[in-house]
């Protein structure tokens, strides 16, 4: 589990497109922030208790800063509502360190999809592509110009001629996935991110062209509602955990989840998701079999069975020992 924070100022805010607004972290005493590299997010302690992934978007090289994009979703939980409405210029903030489960590896080539909000990651990926020289190709797809962020930075700048935008309100826009896909060679990777149906048409494709899955990559922001673990679901049983540092013993009942339980009983474990895919409640597990039910693990580290997402994982055992 990710406990350790810093402090960071509200530099900047500003309008990034329609529903969406950009931030400008800094540090307090005008240092440097920490490193970073093409892809990591970091998690911001939000007003009204909420924690938050967002990618880091400027280039990872510049570290007076950290920029974010945060769209307005009405429908959430509160977390980007809180960022439009409450954060302000001059605000401290807490963030967790960089950390990065969606690195750029090093290619002949790369390809970038990025769907809507999905931008914030693949923008900071094509600006170290092309302070290196690589050859890439970025196709940003969105609704409409209005809600494309960030268009700005990359039609105005060096990036544009890499770049290939995707309206659907434009017709003559449209992003032929296939063919640009059907170029990929063998020494090709894919990047995508954006909304979990636009990742998986991507990946789809990709995988219809021979893209083989070690070059494809994909960072989800968040499922669709058939894809959200079922936590508790019909047919759960309860068990206890115990917590490695105390002794304590609790119980989990079936009808609820291991946060939500522990939180009850006065142990509390960050969440910020809720859907296993940001792993800010990633906790270690030193006795026992979780039921992995998260996208966040790879399928190794299911296999490892030392940590599990306990927002939406449950327990194959009648006992899990964690490392709280």
């Amino acid at each position: 589990m990710i406990t350790e924070s810093l402090s960071v100022r509200v530099a900047g805010k500003y309008q990034a497109a329609e529903d969406v607004v950009g931030l400008e972290l800094v540090d307090p005493a005008g240092g440097l922030l920490p490193e970073f590299s093409p892809g990591a997010h970091i998690d911001v302690h939000l007003p009204g208790g909420f924690i938050r992934q967002y990618s880091l978007l400027n280039d990872c090289l510049q570290r007076a800063h950290f920029l974010i994009g945060v769209l307005r979703e009405p429908q959430s939980r509160g977390g980007s509502i809180a960022v439009h409405d409450q954060v302000q210029v001059g605000d401290l903030l807490r963030i967790s360190p960089p950390r990065n489960r969606f690195p750029l590896v090093p290619a002949a080539r790369s390809l970038l999809f990025a769907g809507g909000i999905g931008i914030t990651p693949l923008l900071c990926m094509a600006r170290r592509l092309l302070a290196t020289g690589a050859a890439f190709d970025l196709h940003y797809s969105c609704r409409t110009r209005e809600r494309a962020a960030f268009l700005d930075e990359i039609q105005g700048t060096a990036l544009a001629a890499h770049a290939c935008v995707h309206f659907d309100d434009e017709p003559q826009t449209a992003l032929d996935a296939r063919t640009v896909l059907a170029g990929a060679g063998a020494d090709t990777h894919v990047y995508v991110c954006g909304p979990s149906g636009y990742i998986d048409f991507i990946l789809g494709q990709a995988r219809g062209a021979g893209v083989d899955e070690a070059r494809l990559h994909f960072e989800r922001f968040a499922l669709d509602e058939d894809q959200r673990p079922a936590a508790p679901a019909e047919g759960d049983t309860a068990f206890q955990v115990r917590l490695a540092s105390t002794g304590e013993v609790f119980d989990i009942p079936a009808d609820e989840t291991i946060t939500s339980a522990l939180d009850r009983q006065g142990v509390f474990i960050p969440v910020s998701c809720e859907e296993g895919i940001c792993g800010t409640c990633l906790t270690g597990v030193r006795e026992g079999i979780p039921d992995h039910r998260d996208t966040y693990l790879t399928d190794a580290e299911h296999a490892a069975n030392d940590q599990f997402t306990p927002c939406c994982s449950r327990a194959r055992t009648p006992m899990l020992v964690l490392d709280l």
